[in-house]
C-alpha cells in the first residue's frame, strides 16, 4: 500500500476510535444509570436470584470505560504507526469486546426470564410481602412504594390479594383485604377512605396492577445495557476490522 493510502487509512482508524471512545463513554454513563437503580426495583429481581440485569450493568461500566481508554490508546498507536503498539491495542480491544458480549447477552436473556409474564413477580409478592425476614422487608418496602407512587395494586390487580394465599393474608387477612398501599390517597398522601378500602369498596382502591410498570422499568434497563451495548459492539467490531487491516499494512 502506498504512503498516501496508508495515511488515509490511519486517519480512518483514528476517526473510528474517536467515535468508539465517545460510544464507550456513553455506555459507561448508561450502565451507571442502571446500576444506581433510580426506580429502586432491585429487590424484586434480587429476591429471585435473577439480578443479572444489574450484574450486566456493572460489567458494562467496566467495558464502557475500558473502551474509552483503549480507543484513546488506539489513536496514539495509529499515529505512531507502530506494529507493536497496534498489536497491544487489538488484543486489549478484543478482550474487552468479549466481556461486553457477555454483558449484553446476560441482560437480554435475564429480562425475558424475569418479566416474560407476571407469574414470577406475583409469586414473589405473595410470598414475601409482609414477611419479617430481611428479604421480606425489602420486598414490602418496594411494593408499598410502587403501589403508592404508580397508583396500582398487586401484580395484575387487587384481586391478586383475594384469589391467592399469601403471607399478607395469613397475617392480616382478618382485618385487611389488601395492603393500605392499594388505597386511593388525598393530596396529603393520607388514605382517602380507610374504612371503605378495608371492606373492599371498589371506588377506594387503585384498580390497575403494577406489573406493567415493573415490566416497563426492567425493559428500559435491558435496552440500556443490552441493546445499546450491542450497537457499541457492532461499531467496535468494524473498528477492529479496519485496525487489523491497518496493522497488516504497517512495516
Amino acid at each position: 500500500m502506498g504512503a498516501g493510502a496508508l495515511t488515509c487509512l490511519m486517519f480512518v482508524v483514528i476517526a473510528l476510535n474517536a467515535i468508539a471512545a465517545a460510544a464507550g463513554l456513553a455506555l459507561f454513563a448508561v450502565a451507571i444509570w442502571v446500576a444506581v437503580d433510580g426506580y429502586k426495583l432491585y429487590p424484586i429481581s434480587g429476591v429471585s436470584g435473577k439480578d443479572d440485569i444489574f450484574a450486566a450493568a456493572w460489567i458494562a461500566i467496566f467495558t464502557g470505560f475500558a473502551f474509552f481508554l483503549t480507543c484513546i490508546y488506539g489513536i496514539f498507536a495509529a499515529l505512531k504507526r507502530s506494529r507493536g503498539f497496534m498489536m497491544v491495542y487489538l488484543i486489549i480491544m478484543f478482550i474487552i469486546f468479549l466481556f461486553e458480549c457477555a454483558s449484553a447477552i446476560t441482560a437480554a436473556t435475564n429480562r425475558d426470564y424475569l418479566v416474560g409474564n407476571s407469574n414470577l413477580v406475583k409469586k414473589q409478592m405473595l410470598q414475601y410481602f409482609a414477611d419479617s425476614s430481611t428479604q421480606g422487608k425489602q420486598i414490602t418496602q418496594t411494593w408499598n412504594r410502587v403501589m403508592e407512587q404508580v397508583e396500582c395494586c398487586g401484580a395484575d390487580g387487587p384481586s391478586d390479594w383475594i384469589q391467592y394465599n399469601s403471607t399478607f393474608k395469613q397475617m392480616f387477612g382478618s382485618t385487611y383485604i389488601w395492603p393500605l398501599s392499594c388505597c386511593k390517597r388525598l393530596s396529603t398522601f393520607e388514605v382517602e377512605d380507610k374504612e371503605g378500602c378495608m371492606v373492599g369498596k371498589a371506588s377506594t382502591i387503585f384498580p390497575k396492577g403494577c406489573f406493567q410498570h415493573i415490566e416497563s422499568v426492567l425493559s428500559r434497563y435491558t435496552w440500556a445495557v443490552s441493546w445499546y451495548g450491542f450497537s457499541v459492539l457492532m461499531l467496535v467490531f468494524f473498528t477492529l476490522v479496519i485496525a487489523m487491516i491497518y496493522y497488516m499494512q504497517l512495516e
